[in-house]
């Protein structure tokens, strides 16, 4: 019987997505190649993440050093951009404005507009401005 509650207990609990657990400093490369190889820079980058999360550069550094996971990267964020949720659209086949997860949101947020960025798309409208 207390094995039953267990169990039913576990269920409820959503499983956590992998990604949550991968360090920003993993992806981050990758995030670089892909820009790059569009004709588009690192400092691009660095902006985006700057202008999502609210980090100083120097911040943005010491995460990506530390290794923070990007779970704690969203959560750690100093002051999450109140205009990210004009970004809307498609990505990886889910609706952005349609996920539920706010963290999975904020990483979609930041997939969007690294695609942005090596689709050739000025800075100030990928910034929203």
């Amino acid at each position: 019987m207390v094995q039953a509650k267990s169990k039913s207990a576990k269920a409820a609990e959503p499983k956590k997505h992998r990604i949550y657990s991968i360090s920003v400093a993993s992806v981050y490369p990758h995030y670089i190649t892909k820009v790059e190889k569009k004709g588009r820079t690192k400092a691009e980058v660095d902006q985006i993440f700057r202008w999502l999360t609210g980090y100083r550069q120097q911040a943005l550094e010491a995460h990506l050093k530390k290794k923070t996971t990007f779970e704690d990267f969203f959560a750690q964020a100093p002051k999450l951009n109140p205009a990210r949720s004009q970004i809307t659209g498609m990505i990886c086949g889910v609706r952005i404005e349609n996920i539920e997860d706010p963290l999975m949101r904020e990483l979609r947020y930041l997939d969007k507009l690294i695609d942005e960025l090596a689709k050739g798309r000025p800075m100030e409208k990928i910034l929203r401005a």
